[in-house]
């Protein structure tokens, strides 16, 4: 069977999208090629955002290949399924030029795995993958009667293979990009000590997180704590540095301290960016991190006080004066260290603000607080509306624009509302 795996080329024009807006490497794409081409199978991956493809020239690169399925995702890599664009926009209007010569077409990420049934309806996709997908598309060249976590539909009855699939890390290898595709990754993801020298990539220590904040939409993909092999991240680390890759983001939901990773790193004197809680970092921890090159903390402490965090369930055993004793020590060893926080009506705004200019006095840079969008699929959609629907998008989009005036920085001043987005798609 040939499969053809497509990276659309992203555009976030009227969007709430808060992630980083470059391209990145699509990692569930990388994982995917390996396994299915172990499986016997001829694979094409067509990168519309890396490789800075039009619309037209996807379309001629699938034709070209004469695909059995044609797989969609609707998040701009791995690293932003927690927190993709809302709308199908882009994915919509790509199925939309490709159904003509895309076999079977399958959609991943975040909206197949939380609202499958309306992710194919809107997009017009054969099936969809729940969960991670790499283990799941071998799959799809069987009879589907025999597959897991897919979702389709047989007539007008929808049929839902659950659960939710998590892949055994162990299984994954270790991902060897083309030069090509290395050469144009000239963007280093949340880096600011410097200007790159050379090209920057991402990869994955660890899946997942051993924690349930309330605001983190990765209950049905991504979820449960899964570690990589360290030969198998040593293996993928050496072939970034034969490709002189100078600086490698690491998109774990959260990084921990792993002793052998850190030395291998330190061995290895890359540069690294990471997210993580400080809270689980001890001072010779920290000082093991630096060793290791990173450069770059983006911690999550989302609240100032010990009620809002509680209230986003993140389970934080240190004070708010440790929080920041803490992040203070680490931007002693890291050049950039970033503490994020979310609006949250438990925070006084002067205390805030306060606080902010506390950590910046010390050179750690904290966000002005950013709202919450209630990602379907996420705790505090749950607690919300209960399980996602149909329309869980729509209604976490309403939501959002009427709760806020102002946004994150990145964002349009007023962004559009999904309905509209989605609808400019049928009228082109």
């Amino acid at each position: 069977m040939r499969f053809a795996l497509v990276n659309p080329a992203w555009r976030f024009e009227g969007s709430i999208y808060f992630g980083c807006r470059e391209p990145h490497l699509p990692l569930e794409y990388g994982y995917s090629k390996v396994l299915l081409e172990r499986e016997g199978h001829e694979v094409l991956l067509v990168d519309g955002q890396l490789d800075g493809l039009t619309q037209q020239e996807i379309v001629a690169r699938v034709a070209g290949f004469h695909p059995d399925f044609t797989v969609v995702t609707s998040a701009p890599s791995y690293l932003f399924w927690r927190c993709a664009p809302p709308e199908l926009r882009i994915p919509q209007l790509l199925c939309e030029d490709l159904r003509a010569v895309a076999g079977k077409l399958v959609m991943v990420g975040p909206h197949a795995s939380t609202t499958p049934r309306a992710t194919l309806r809107k997009t017009g996709a054969d099936v969809a993958v729940l969960g991670e997908c790499e283990e799941i598309l071998p799959l799809l060249a069987q009879p589907w009667q025999e597959a897991h976590s897919i979702a389709y539909f047989e007539g007008d009855n929808f049929v839902s293979h659950g659960p939710n699939h998590a892949c055994d890390m162990k299984r994954l290898p270790a991902l060897h990009w083309p030069d090509e595709s290395i050469r144009r990754h000239s963007h280093h993801h949340h880096r600011f000590d410097a200007e790159p020298q050379g090209p920057g990539a991402e990869m994955e220590a660890s899946r997942g997180c051993p924690y349930h904040c309330t605001f983190c939409a990765k209950d049905n993909f991504r979820n449960n704590y899964r570690k990589r092999p360290v030969n198998v991240i040593m293996n993928e680390v050496d072939a970034f540095a034969h490709q002189s890759v100078e600086y490698i983001y690491f998109i774990d939901e959260i990084f921990l301290p792993d002793s052998q990773v850190l030395a291998g790193l330190a061995q290895r004197q890359m540069k690294i960016g990471v997210q993580t809680r400080i809270d689980l970092w001890s001072e010779e921890a920290i000082r093991a991190l630096a060793r290791a090159g990173c450069v770059s903390i983006e911690a999550g402490v989302e609240s100032i006080t010990e009620e809002g965090r509680a209230f986003l369930d993140k389970k934080c055993k240190m004070s708010t004066d440790e929080l920041s004793d803490r992040l203070i020590f680490a931007k002693t060893m890291v050049p950039f260290v970033q503490a994020n926080l979310l609006a949250m009506t438990e925070d006084d705004a002067d205390a805030v603000e306060a606080w902010r200019q506390k950590l910046e006095a010390h050179g750690v840079w904290a966000n002005k607080p950013v709202p919450l969008f209630p990602y379907p699929g996420s705790p505090d959609y749950t607690r919300r509306w209960g399980p996602a629907d149909d329309c869980a998008w729509e209604r976490a989009h309403d939501a959002y624009l009427n709760g806020f005036h102002e946004f994150s920085d990145i964002q349009e001043q007023r962004p559009q509302p999904l309905i509209e987005l989605e609808a400019a798609t049928h009228a082109r």
